[in-house]
């Protein structure tokens, strides 16, 4: 199997932070661990920034706020609703839940 067709069915886990946050550090880096183990499409989502003032207004007093996510069926841009994780979580949590995310985009 190709790369990339590996990443299209692959867990979309995105990280919602604001610049300056402790907890938000300490959740990327337990992020980016797994990242160096295991393939999946990750990226953040700075809520201070205007452009994300819609997840502002949801994630303000929240970061970090982990969403992971998986494609529904041949359509990889359509999502699942998010399986979410607050605050502080551990390495071995984020795992579970892309986990059970390709598990679900499998079936």
């Amino acid at each position: 199997m190709f790369p990339t067709q590996i990443l299209s069915q692959a867990a979309r886990v995105t990280l919602f932070t604001r610049v300056g946050c402790g907890l938000c550090d300490t959740a990327k880096h337990t992020v980016t661990q797994l990242h160096k183990r295991r393939p999946f499409a990750y990226s953040e989502c700075d809520i201070m920034l205007p452009e994300n003032k819609s997840w502002k207004d949801v994630y303000d007093f929240d970061v970090p706020v982990l969403h992971v996510q998986f494609p529904k069926g041949q359509n990889t841009s359509e999502l699942s609703d998010p399986k979410k994780l607050f605050h502080r979580w551990t390495e071995q949590e984020v795992e579970q839940l892309v986990d059970e995310a390709e598990k679900a985009s499998s079936s």
